[in-house]
């Protein structure tokens, strides 16, 4: 389980970086992602989160909808 959620913060890692290389944040190496290098980075950053949940034995899909309603009601509803 440890390794698990270090693999998750390695990949929030990653995703910074391709941020950063989005942004050409570093003088040295300049542009070096794309808007879709990001998202994929993202992405990879949620699957780790939903297989860590789901090694503690519980329901990823429950875990994120819960978390989901948390969001929706301090955020309110979206516009129409």
């Amino acid at each position: 389980m440890t390794c698990r959620i270090l693999k998750l913060t390695e990949e929030a890692g990653e995703a910074a970086s391709a941020w950063i290389g989005l942004l050409g944040q570093n003088p040295r190496k300049g542009v070096t992602h794309s808007r879709e290098d990001v998202a994929a980075e993202l992405a990879d950053v949620a699957y780790t989160a939903l297989v860590a949940i789901e090694s503690l034995g519980l329901d990823s899909r429950l875990v994120l909808d819960a978390c989901a309603r948390k969001a929706r009601a301090r955020v309110g509803p979206p516009p129409a």
